[in-house]
């Protein structure tokens, strides 16, 4: 009997080994002809089925020759082998590899087979590894050890189960079933499925069970509807960005943006771009503004000013000591610099308001003075705020810390939640318990953080007021017949009641107070006053008006109409006359919202509009007044004229409006009576409208020269790179073939740095640029300038003492109206010819004189040929543009940029990053020639990387060949080159370090474009945007009169330039 680790071939499973029947009778006969030996492609399919065959069996390759190949007989069942039997040295058996011999029959050598007896058999009796040709020769044991064997064949077998087992598609098991086999029911109900896969789906049930998110326990929407419910949502919300108050509202029709830490309303969903002009033009556009910054400092008013004085300059415009805005009578703006580094180092722009004394001709003790400004500019301004003023610990306690506000994480230790959906019940059985409230304000405000800071020496405190206050502006001429019909004042209490029993006990202190009543009947006049009139552009720019008005919502109209001026109000009327001239009076600019304690319980004290709502049902009359009486809300505000366009000489007044400061908690009563008179409600896109019409530089994109403005343009510049990238490198524009060396940010820093190693080279060289004789030829009227600056020839050099001549006045003694003494200063070698020294170490900074701004405006205005003698007489008062003068103005400021509106001459649209270009003399000549020429156009520059990224493509395809041969060895190599690669560049953009900006086309590069589009106003296309002040200089000293300030302006992604107009406005 044999081992019973000693088995028959046949008894080991499924999986056969050869049969001895393998061998052929020999070659294979074809049409008279020997039929070849294995070919190629069946060595390689013999040798990778025989690659994972186990040791102990071993074959023969079977590609011997005929005659050593065996023969098999068919003779019924009868088959003659022979066996030879080899055994070890110790005489156990081990792995016998009986020897077959072959045997070769007569009647297939002597004579030619049958197809039944000598082919072969293709196909029956091979075993599955089976290869080569039919009449190879194969070798197999007797016996095989079954333990050896299924340990080589263990490998195949867990392959086999895994791919059994596991999934190779992402789809669910009863996805894979037939489509006639499928039903709804398998996806929640395993025992639908066949037997043979529940298991599978049972498992895969399990695992997305744990991948689903934790549903809150009230699943059903009536219960995630509820009121109670949805506070608890709303504020987790806010605790990443804040939300306004009317952030729901918004959300419902507008397109939301996480924008500075907070969620705002770009855009309408609905299509408004002239909708929203024709508001600010006509009607009204309502806008809120509720996410500007707030810091208040209050102290002594010398050591404010002394401190404030260090951060701004007098140069720039009115500061906080003007006259009529520290009365508290007006609102003033001005542009924070970092401590004592005018005209560099610019922190950003705010607006500031005093607050007024009553008209006390007594000055007081301590001031309050709010500053207003964006939310990106609000650190950099705190943390130099702190240094001026030397705050530097908080105060023991900070009244400007807000209530704490319940968690949701709290609140569930008082509330407890079933989950089958009925109602809360309390955990125990006071009545008065601590309620989930809404947050009111900044939901992100740490109230462990101080937000109020104080000085020991100088004593000023410094608060943030941050979302303490909304604020909503009013754009258009029907703003302030909108607040007239919409607000109402409070009424006065006239009998004298007990403080405790009315909510608003401030209001009947103040009440009984004559003086107080006295100023509230004045505001109360005032404030009609300004329904007879039919712009808030004729009243004074900044005038301050404070209010205390009641409830709004009480006033709310069945349904919406168009609230309309009462001119009759204003005709032949002397205080309407006295209102437009001088304003409102310091006395009525007082208001009770400068207190915090009044504001906050104005806050608290609020009626709900359930309550609203309740009373309006139990009216006997539907639709009738409601009157609360005694209940009714006094609410203290302030109105803020906005001047609108206020530069320039054409649409002055347009935009203007009126801003309205409201406690908080109250922007939804003030919000919806609002719409409901007319207003239409514009996002942040119809906000950079509004400043791109009035020609003001919008916050914080056209400030270059702040933290903020860098910042922005990085953001920018990153957005619009991933826009470009989406598109395949067929749809999208090569800038490189375009001449575009940046087209997704200005390089203000290369371009005055370009500009001014230009003038450096043109001051060196003995030809002066300003006369030629092309521009006397085309330009007659010239001659007397370039008389002029002949006969001042000497003060063209660098010779100290030339330039000495004409020494000026100090500056505090200039005449505003003279702004040519600004630059007749004392000129020195270092200032003139050695201004580039040390200018690699300071950056640029944008030109902000109002004196060097009233300079440039009349120059870059062209003079007609008939105006000659205008000319002349205009040369008396103001100073003329000769070299000298431009070298003074350059002296004192390098590395300067000039803001400049631009209009076009003829069609064309300007885009962001707009090119604004020098044209040619051959320019200027054509369009005198040729009215309807358009402009000059680019010529298409070469791409020389574009060889280089094909060179990295061929390289990289090769590469990639190299690792699937090589596997993972060159792996590694394969990645750093591909970094490489991508850091290079990408496809139609200029990689590394730019060359000269200014000269990199035909036509030299002044500037560039913030904000641009057609405008509805002007009929063509209007830009805002900055120019270097040097190529200005240049550009305006080598044009002719009656041309100067034209330019060119090319998009980033066309040839054709189009001519357009400098102009300044001051």
């Amino acid at each position: 009997m044999r081992s019973a680790s000693y088995l028959p071939c046949t008894l080991l499973g499924r999986r056969r080994l050869p049969r001895p029947e393998a061998a052929a009778f020999g070659p294979r006969v074809v049409r008279g002809t020997l039929a070849p030996e294995m070919s190629n492609a069946r060595e390689k399919k013999h040798a990778k089925k025989m690659r994972n065959q186990p040791v102990n069996v071993t074959l023969s390759s079977g590609f011997g020759t005929v005659e050593e190949r065996g023969v098999k007989h068919h003779k019924g069942n009868e088959k003659s082998f022979q066996y030879q039997k080899q055994e070890s040295d110790s005489g156990a058996p081990q792995h016998q590899q009986p020897k077959l011999t072959h045997v070769p029959s007569e009647s297939c050598m002597n004579e030619q087979p049958s197809k039944s007896q000598c082919r072969g058999e293709k196909g029956k009796g091979q075993a599955g590894w089976r290869g080569g040709h039919q009449g190879a020769t194969r070798e197999i044991p007797k016996y095989i050890t079954a333990s050896t064997f299924a340990q080589a064949r263990a490998a195949e077998i867990n392959a086999m189960l895994k791919a059994v087992t596991q999934k190779s598609s992402n789809s669910l098991v009863f996805q894979t079933l037939p489509r006639h086999m499928r039903r709804r029911a398998m996806s929640h109900n395993v025992k639908r499925l066949p037997r043979r896969l529940r298991e599978i789906a049972q498992k895969e049930a399990e695992k997305t069970e744990h991948l689903k998110k934790e549903h809150s326990k009230n699943k059903c929407r009536k219960a995630r509807r509820c009121h109670l419910n949805l506070l608890l949502e709303f504020n987790r919300r806010q605790k990443k960005n804040v939300w306004l108050e009317t952030h729901i509202w918004h959300a419902k029709r507008f397109h939301m943006v996480k924008k500075w830490g907070y969620c705002l309303g770009e855009s309408p969903t609905v299509k408004s771009y002239r909708a929203s002009y024709r508001a600010m033009t006509k009607h009204c556009l309502l806008q809120d503004l509720s996410y500007y910054c707030c810091l208040e400092l209050n102290g002594k008013e010398e050591e404010i000013l002394k401190a404030l004085s260090r951060m701004c300059s007098v140069d720039t415009g009115l500061t906080f000591a003007a006259v009529h805005c520290l009365s508290g009578k007006r609102q003033g703006s001005s542009v924070l610099y970092r401590a004592d580094k005018y005209p560099g180092e610019m922190l950003g722009p705010i607006t500031f308001i005093w607050k007024s004394e009553g008209g006390t001709s007594t000055i007081p003790v301590n001031r309050k003075l709010w500053l207003w400004t964006h939310p990106t500019l609000k650190q950099d301004i705190l943390t130099e705020l702190k240094i001026v003023c030397q705050c530097v610990q908080p105060p023991e306690a900070a009244a400007s810390i807000p209530e704490v506000v319940l968690t949701p994480h709290e609140e569930k230790s008082h509330i407890k939640q079933t989950e089958n959906c009925k109602k809360r019940k309390r955990e125990d059985g006071e009545k008065h318990t601590n309620l989930v409230k809404k947050i009111v304000g900044d939901g992100t405000r740490n109230p462990f953080q101080p937000y109020s800071w104080t000085s020991s020496t100088t004593g000023i405190v410094i608060s943030d007021l941050t979302m303490e206050m909304n604020r909503y502006r009013l754009i258009g001429p029907l703003s302030h017949s909108i607040l007239t019909e919409t607000l109402k004042t409070a009424s006065v209490y006239t009998e004298v009641e007990d403080a405790e029993t009315v909510p608003h006990s401030w209001w009947v202190e103040t009440c009984k107070n004559p003086d107080s009543v006295s100023v509230h009947h004045r505001q109360e006049a005032i404030f009609e006053l300004l329904g007879g009139i039919a712009s808030p552009a004729e009243i004074p720019a900044g005038t301050i008006l404070g209010l205390t008005v009641g409830d709004p919502r009480v006033n709310l109209p069945q349904k919406k109409s168009k609230a309309l001026p009462s001119l009759e109000k204003c005709q032949d009327n002397e205080k309407v006359r006295q209102l437009r001239l001088e304003g409102v009076p310091v006395e009525c600019a007082h208001s009770y919202i400068w207190n915090q304690d009044i504001c906050k319980n104005v806050t608290e004290n609020q009626i709900s509009e359930k309550e609203l709502n309740q009373m309006r049902s139990e009216l006997m009359v539907p639709g009738s007044q409601l009157n609360l009486g005694h209940r009714e809300s006094k609410i203290p505000i302030l109105l803020i004229q906005q001047p609108g366009k206020v530069t320039g000489e054409d649409r002055l007044g347009w935009g203007s409006g009126w801003d309205i400061l409201l406690p908080k908690g109250w922007g939804m009563a003030f919000w919806i009576p609002f719409i409901y008179h007319g207003a239409r409600v514009g996002g942040l896109k119809e906000a950079l409208m509004h400043s791109r019409y009035k020609g003001a530089p919008s916050i914080p994109d056209d400030f270059p020269d702040c933290p903020a403005g860098v910042l922005f343009a990085i953001e920018q510049e990153n957005n619009l790179l991933e826009k470009y990238k989406r598109h395949p490198p067929a749809k999208r524009p090569n800038y490189i073939k375009h001449g575009t060396l940046s087209p997704f940010r200005c390089p203000w820093e290369q371009l005055v740095r370009d500009w001014e190693s230009r003038s450096t080279a043109q001051a060196e060289s003995p030809v002066s640029p300003s006369c030629s004789l092309a521009n006397t030829e085309s330009d007659p009227g010239r001659e007397d300038l370039c008389d002029a600056e002949d006969e001042q020839g000497p003060q063209l050099s660098c010779d100290p003492e030339t330039l000495e001549d004409k020494p000026g006045e100090p500056e505090e003694m200039m005449d505003t109206d003279s702004p040519g003494a600004a630059v007749a200063k004392d000129t020195t070698v270092e200032g003139v010819c050695g201004s580039n020294s040390g200018g690699t170490e300071s950056t640029f900074c944008v030109l902000r004189s109002r004196k060097l701004l009233k300079l440039l405006a009349p120059w870059c205005q062209p003079i007609a040929r008939r105006n000659r003698a205008a000319l002349r007489a205009s040369r008396m008062y103001q100073q003329e543009l000769t070299r000298a003068t431009c070298l003074s103005i350059l002296r004192d400021h390098p590395r300067s940029l000039v803001w400049v509106g631009l209009s076009l001459l003829k069609k064309g649209n300007p885009e962001l990053h707009t090119m604004i270009c020098i044209p040619s003399k051959d320019d200027i000549l054509h369009l005198n020639e040729d009215r309807l020429y358009c402009g000059p156009q680019e010529s298409r520059h070469s791409d020389p990387f574009k060889a280089q990224a094909q060179k990295q493509k061929k390289k990289k395809k090769m590469e990639n060949e190299q690792i699937r041969k090589g596997g993972a060895a060159q792996d590694v190599a394969g990645e750093q080159r591909r970094a490489i690669v991508c850091t290079e560049g990408i496809p139609g953009l200029w990689p590394g370090p730019l060359p000269e900006v200014t000269g990199h086309c035909s036509r030299t590069l002044l500037g560039f474009v913030t904000q641009g589009d057609f405008s509805l106003a002007a009929g063509c296309g209007e830009a805002l945007g900055f120019v270097s002040l040097t190529g200005l200089l240049e550009m305006l000293s080598s044009q002719p009169t009656d041309k100067r300030g034209l330019v060119l302006l090319r998009t980033p992604a066309s040839l054709q330039y189009r001519f357009a107009r400098i102009i300044i406005d001051i």
